[in-house]
């Protein structure tokens, strides 16, 4: 079984495949490297895939790589963890390795603000037809009471 691992902390210039491959040349268990490329510039994002052939060969490929330099930078060499379904959907690759976080995707905060503003036309024009969540019911009558008392 074939283990993928994460190169990270390389710079963000011009990188081809086969440079960084040059690097591992010892290695004789990679079968494959993978630079992640920002589709518009077509340089670096700052990290990469390789992946070896098995478990004992990742961890040698770890000790032996991990913090060595590469175009002035020290690499930064773990396991990646597998994708999550949403992931392979997306078909977009990010960084996971297994001692960092995922992070969410960033939404559209325009996409967002409209979607919040229809949302508010809406509950104030139809509050006939508008049903509050039961867990917040209390609560809304309060500020119900506190608006109208103010005005």
């Amino acid at each position: 079984m074939s283990i993928r691992l994460y190169v990270g902390n390389l710079p963000k210039e011009s990188i081809e495949r086969e440079a960084l491959q040059e690097v591992f040349a010892e290695a004789n268990a990679v079968v494959s490297t993978k630079v992640i490329k920002d589709r518009k510039t077509g340089k670096c994002r700052g990290f990469a895939f390789v992946t070896v052939s098995t478990d004992e060969a990742a961890d040698e490929f770890i000790e032996k790589y991990n913090g060595q330099s590469f175009m002035d930078s020290p690499l930064k060499i773990e396991k990646a963890n597998p994708r999550s379904k949403d992931d392979e959907e997306g078909g977009s690759e990010t960084p996971v390795a297994s001692g960092e976080k995922t992070k969410q995707p960033r939404t559209d905060k325009k996409r967002t603000n409209k979607k919040a503003a229809a949302t508010s036309t809406n509950t104030s024009t139809a509050s006939e037809g508008f049903q509050p969540d039961p867990r917040w019911a209390d609560q809304l009558a309060q500020l119900k009471e506190k608006l109208t008392a103010a005005q």
